[in-house]
């Protein structure tokens, strides 16, 4: 018996259980093992002289049975017993017939744990023992499966695909070989261009119209991706609506749903498409583009922009660390000031006054978000989870 015992294959309900005659030997090799020679349970003498009248069996004797249901039986070989709890309801007696169970009753598949219903019966189907105990099912280094065995699903979908950064990402990732969904929501003609250019330049694209805010809309975004070109292996969530500043008094609340619904709730719904394929093949990468902004000294009056940024950014965190135990990445990266048509509205000399204040002495351009994220797709950073990226010339430093 050298094979783990398969974790995934375990259910709630499933039981397994032993049937053990207490003997003489058995309580003799106990007291060697232990050295407890408590006259209780060996001296009949004295056991007389107790309200038992005759020897009682270690307790412990008739719990290490649990160990071995638990280490044989369920969940098996590279099950490790972590705490236990045990009432002792009845009194063991030599010759009794023990009928020794453990049935599951909650799984925590994050850290391979089960949670046992443990009881121990006697002949006469008196409960003698019963108790909870916690099994963690350990995993053999040689069997845990990996992407380079598994393979990475070479589809991407991009959000915001006909947009500055989004343009760049999809150029880039469809250069590293991956098949891309450019999801666009108005700007059809733009995202057009962009997958002819992509063609093209003999890589593989499609354009995808949808609203990534309605639930619809990205439940068609991922049954059409996945029609077209195969199950999803990469999420990039890019998509934002335009900054739009305005003070406190200028602000309404739908200028913040706005944002919420495109950044955070698109966020949401795709990836709730995503993950069950991703797991599925234990390989996937979410990369979720938030920003600087979001640090340091706030941008004035960018309240609804950064305050859903903000909200991505620790979603990803939680995603970084649900996910994880499913193969699934989830990486952001925060550019600084970028060179595309979302800083249009703030003033040129702004614009180069950040530029120069930048250690690299330029404002981030497209093309370094893209390499980024065709970092965070590649396998490359298979085990980089739950980081955020600054892409920022330096202007922010950790």
């Amino acid at each position: 018996m050298s094979a783990f015992a398969d974790f995934e294959s375990i259910r709630v309900g499933d039981r397994r259980e032993l049937v053990k005659a207490i003997t003489d030997e058995d309580i003799r090799q106990f007291v060697r093992m232990t050295g407890d020679d408590n006259p209780l349970h060996v001296d009949p003498v004295f056991a007389a002289q107790t309200p038992f009248k005759d020897i009682v069996v270690h307790g412990m004797l008739g719990a290490s049975f649990i160990s071995t249901v638990i280490g044989t039986r369920l969940p098996g070989p590279g099950a490790l017993w972590v705490s236990q709890s045990m009432e002792f309801l009845l009194p063991v007696r030599l010759g009794d017939v023990l009928t020794v169970s453990c049935t599951v009753v909650a799984r925590h598949e994050r850290d391979r744990l089960l949670d046992l219903d443990t009881r121990i019966t006697n002949q006469n189907q008196q409960i003698v023992l019963k108790g909870m105990g916690r099994v963690k099912l350990l995993e053999s280094a040689r069997t845990v499966p990996t992407e380079a065995v598994l393979g990475l699903s070479p589809v991407a979908i991009v959000t915001g695909g006909a947009g500055g950064i989004g343009e760049a990402i999809c150029r880039r990732l469809a250069k590293d070989g991956f098949r891309v969904a450019l999801n666009f929501h108005r700007n059809r003609a733009r995202a057009e261009q962009i997958v002819e250019s992509i063609v093209a330049d003999s890589g593989h694209a499609v354009a995808i119209e949808a609203d990534v805010g309605a639930p619809d809309g990205a439940a068609s975004l991922i049954n059409r991706a996945q029609t077209l070109l195969g199950p999803i292996g990469v999420l990039v969530n890019n998509a934002s609506p335009r900054i739009n500043p305005k003070s406190l008094g200028d602000l309404g609340w739908n200028d913040l749903q706005q944002h919420l619904d495109v950044q955070l709730k698109g966020a949401f719904l795709l990836t709730q498409q995503c993950v069950p394929a991703m797991a599925a093949r234990r390989a996937g990468r979410i990369v979720n583009i938030t920003t600087q902004a979001i640090r340091g000294a706030p941008t004035p009056h960018w309240t609804s922009y950064a305050v859903a940024k903000a909200a991505l950014a620790t979603f990803s965190r939680q995603m970084a660390n649900e996910l994880g135990p499913s193969g699934v990445t989830v990486n952001c990266i925060a550019p600084g000031m970028t060179e595309t048509a979302l800083i249009g509205d703030i003033p040129q000399k702004q614009q180069m006054i950040i530029g120069r204040q930048t250690p690299l002495r330029r404002l981030a351009r497209p093309g370094d978000i893209a390499a980024a994220v065709s970092y965070f797709a590649g396998e490359d950073s298979a085990f980089v989870t739950g980081h955020t990226l600054d892409v920022n010339g330096g202007l922010e430093m950790s």
